[in-house]
């Protein structure tokens, strides 16, 4: 079933393992002269980034400079962003755009000036600096440059091929700290393949998917950050996952993201008619529906927990139909699917997990603390979105952080071919192959749509928007109980790719409770009743894992 002993790895100069925006930079900008393998688990498609909505900020407009932007940013994560990683993220966004441009990605354009870019503004930043192709931003990016990327000689595609683990010096019983690949199971076949690179990059996005309720598709299941954490990397500022606002609620829509433009065009939040129908966020914070996210987020929470409320309401029927039709298609069209017609009625919306603030510990070149392991995207922390992101700052870091990967690769190579040039270069050591000898098929798959299921909830009641002490010692104890079943698991039967998700949420899920119980005070997206203050000084949570 599995390959042969002995049989040879699947060599490539780049290994990337993600198909979202940071991946697919990434392998675009690596792929001239060099052999590069793409591993995505479900279709190239499948991932966050074609579901964003909003758009990517970068300073073009007249009147907006840097400093505003980075302000903005720095405001948004209360005090806990690194400034180097904003500042670079910043000063690289106007040049990220002008590159999507190029390959032709269809960005609106201003009505009343033809050729300049349109620009919306969103919660948190104080202009209009949101570049986005009308209410779908990331499915145009994606589209663009799956295209482009099908079309690329050296580039090689692994679909429904899922992340195992990475194969680092550890495993090979080697001294050193360096990452040699990857094992990855075919979803097709049931076959776990051994990938070889000398450089593999994590771009895997986010783990909303450990929640009940989230915006991110089924994919985001935190699959590089617990693979990166068992291959002895750190981990920082877990506990601050971001719950978007408004999310569409009706028993037929799933996951479906009403974009925080909506209220960056004027859209108001209202009470249900039987709670008042009343505006409520102008109590709440003096920037109304403009606050950044996670103050939205807690108010939201704040009235439905006050008043027994399954939902508010999101009204933006003030604007014309043509307005609407022009700027939110999509939202537009999905809503009238389900018999909402947001012309003329406001719409449901919940809260719900959106993204992962916190990840692998890396620098502005993607490098983690294994050699030859990058990780971009949402998969990293690079320090940006400190404790709150900002929106529209995640997909143009995707740009910026996969350029600087792939700058740094050409840096690495360039010295490696310097050194070989010298003398002998060092061989690559040999792989071994997935060894499943000692394993058989599953007899109980209920066992992981149970264990699933009771994850995913109790990380929403007890790991939610406002958190205690108490409730993350129920969260903590509940995983250490998962941890061994899954573990037991794992050891005994064949590979699966519910195995694998289940087996990295409750890793992730173990690195978010961790982090917040180490945060002893409320700072942007962590909110814990038993510490309501800031504390003096802003510090990451850096979690080490044992192996390190």
């Amino acid at each position: 079933m599995n390959q042969l002993p002995g049989a040879p790895a699947l060599d490539f100069d780049v290994l990337i393992i993600g198909s979202g925006l940071a991946g697919l930079t990434a392998a675009l900008l690596l792929a001239p002269g060099r052999r590069v393998a793409v591993l995505t688990k479900r279709e190239l498609s499948d991932g966050s980034s074609g579901w964003a909505q909003g758009g990517m900020a970068a300073v073009l407009a007249e009147g907006d400079t840097l400093a505003q932007h980075i302000s903005d940013t720095l405001i948004a994560g209360a005090g806990l962003c690194d400034p180097a990683a904003v500042r670079a993220v910043v000063e690289g966004a106007p040049e990220a755009i002008a590159w999507l441009r190029t390959l032709g990605v269809p960005f609106s354009e201003d009505t009343d000036r033809p050729g300049e870019l349109h620009l919306t503004r969103e919660g948190g930043h104080s202009q209009r600096r949101i570049v986005h192709a009308t209410d779908a931003t990331g499915a145009a990016v994606q589209k663009t440059l799956i295209k482009r990327v099908r079309g690329t000689p050296g580039i090689t595609l692994f679909e429904h091929h899922m992340l195992v683990d990475l194969i680092t010096d550890h495993q090979l019983h080697r001294p050193g700290n360096r990452c040699h690949g990857a094992y990855a199971l075919d979803a097709g076949t049931g076959a776990v393949s051994t990938f070889s690179a000398r450089h593999t990059l994590l771009a895997t996005g986010g783990a909303g998917k450990v929640y009940l309720y989230s915006t991110n598709p089924d994919t985001a299941t935190g699959d590089g950050i617990a693979a990166a954490w068992r291959a002895g990397c750190r981990v920082s500022n877990m506990e601050f996952i971001q719950f978007h606002p408004t999310c569409l609620y009706h028993p037929h829509a799933k996951s479906f993201l009403i974009s925080e433009a909506v209220r960056g065009e004027g859209g108001q939040l209202l009470l249900p008619p039987e709670a008042g129908g009343t505006r409520f966020m102008p109590a709440h914070d003096e920037r109304a529906e403009l606050a950044p996210r996670d103050v939205v987020a807690r108010a939201i929470d704040f009235e439905m927990k006050k008043h027994g409320l399954d939902c508010v309401y999101l009204d933006i029927s003030h604007q014309s139909p043509a307005f609407l039709r022009e700027h939110f298609p999509n939202i537009l069209q999905r809503c009238a699917e389900l018999g909402i017609d947001i012309t003329q009625e406001p719409i449901p919306v919940v809260p719900a997990a959106h993204y992962t603030c916190g990840g692998v510990l890396s620098d502005l070149a993607g490098r983690t603390d294994a050699s030859g392991l990058y990780a971009i995207g949402e998969t990293a922390c690079t320090g940006l979105h400190g404790a709150n992101r900002l929106a529209s700052n995640s997909l143009v870091e995707c740009v910026v952080l996969a350029r600087a990967a792939a700058q740094s690769i050409d840096a690495q190579d360039t010295a490696e071919a310097a050194t070989a040039a010298a003398g002998d270069p060092a061989a690559p050591p040999p792989l071994p192959a997935w060894d499943d000898s000692r394993v058989s098929d599953a007899d109980e798959a209920v066992v992981i749509s149970h264990n699933w299921d009771e994850l995913r909830r109790f990380m929403w009641d007890y790991v939610g928007i406002v958190r205690t002490n108490k409730r993350l010692e129920r969260a903590a104890h509940r995983i250490t109980l998962l941890q061994g079943e899954i573990q037991e698991f794992y050891a005994r039967f064949h590979v699966s790719r519910d195995l694998l998700e289940l087996r990295n949420l409750v890793q992730v899920a173990d690195l978010i409770v961790r982090s917040a119980q180490n945060r002893h005070e409320s700072r942007g997206l962590h909110f814990s009743r038993d510490y309501p203050a800031l504390a003096a000084q802003a510090l990451p949570t850096v979690l080490v894992p044992p192996a390190a």
